[in-house]
């Protein structure tokens, strides 16, 4: 399943739903949370996706469907062109494992606090039953050079070394089995702020010696922009638009879009947000129509009616029946929005 030269997307995702269920008011009454739905996404060889949107969005849970941790109620999830919830278990695994790696947001957590890090390093080495034990020994000694960890930390547990440290090692584990997409979700918001910098140097490092493709999810707006190729905008479990990094803000056509990066500051500019009214919707009870119409300056009766349809723009797409214009200030969205308050 590892073929680099297998033709298409990496990871593809078409019309994929994820619905939990959870415990309401009463005792045997169970509400059902909409946690994805109609998500479309393709992953192409070497090319980084950033995901952003405020928490309960859904990006968490895309991510994990993206490495097969979550398995959607409805759709298809593709690895190398091939549906991998139709394989046996055994097949799905190496598919997965072989192809995805995944860094989790909390290296405290996602590592073994009992194992020494070369057991860590080790262990999807063993499970896959990579090369010799000789030869999984040499890659481990590989992963922590490729992460710039000493050799001798081998031989430390988790807990031993600082948190960078182990996000790097949470890194390493990833890349073992030689992935060809990394998907890292929230990779450095359990971080202190100087270390941050470092290990987003290391993944994009990483990212361009080996070609990997990437899905970066995070809630820093402006690290997805410089990190990504395309941009991936979540509201309420559905993705809304979709957009090449450098056309954003100012090309962004959704109005969550435009308002979510409004409300970040650049290193030239202060906070100057478009206003949203109203808090966001449970994802039990979705609005009618367009889920972001409650909160929308826009938003009118057909908006409540019905639920956008696909809209093209250059190499994206947007949900929206009354987009932005493209070029549109932030100065005048705020204007338009004050109006309709």
């Amino acid at each position: 399943m590892n073929d680099e030269n297998a033709p298409g997307p990496l990871v593809e995702l078409a019309d994929v739903h994820v619905v939990h269920k959870a415990r309401s008011g009463g005792l045997f009454t169970r509400d059902r949370v909409y946690a994805l739905t109609g998500a479309d996404l393709a992953i192409e060889p070497g090319e980084t996706v950033g995901v952003v949107g405020e928490s309960g969005c859904g990006k968490s849970t895309l991510a994990k469907v993206l490495v097969g941790l979550q398995r959607p109620a409805a759709g298809t999830v593709s690895c190398a062109g091939r549906d991998i919830w139709a394989m046996r278990d055994t097949e799905r695994r190496h598919a997965i494992g072989s192809n995805v790696g995944l860094v989790f947001q909390d290296p405290s957590t996602a590592l073994n606090r009992r194992l020494p890090i070369h057991r860590v390093l080790r262990d999807p080495l063993d499970v896959h039953r990579v090369g010799t034990p000789a030869e999984r020994d040499e890659r481990v000694r590989e992963l922590l050079d490729l992460v710039g960890l000493p050799a001798g930390a081998a031989n430390l547990l988790p807990g031993q070394i600082s948190g960078g440290q182990r996000q790097r090692v949470a890194i390493a584990r990833a890349l073992a089995l030689r992935p060809r997409l990394l998907v890292a979700d929230e990779p450095t918001s359990a971080l202190d702020v100087s270390v941050r910098a470092q290990i987003l140097n290391l993944l994009d490092d990483l990212k361009q010696r080996f070609g990997l493709a990437m899905v970066f999810v995070s809630h820093d707006i402006q690290t997805v922009r410089r990190m990504s190729d395309r941009v991936v905008t979540m509201y309420l479990g559905r993705i809304v638009e979709e957009t090449r990094a450098d056309a954003v803000p100012g090309g962004a056509r959704h109005p969550y879009t435009r308002a979510l990066f409004s409300s970040t500051p650049g290193l030239l500019s202060p906070i100057d947000p478009i206003p949203l009214v109203g808090p966001v919707p449970s994802a039990t009870r979705p609005p009618s129509g367009c889920p972001f119409r409650t909160r929308c300056w826009k938003a009118d009766d057909l908006c409540a009616g019905e639920m956008p349809a696909v809209e093209p723009d250059g190499e994206g797409f947007f949900r929206c029946h009354h987009p932005v214009l493209s070029g549109a200030t932030d100065r005048e969205l705020i204007s338009q929005a004050q109006e309709r308050s």
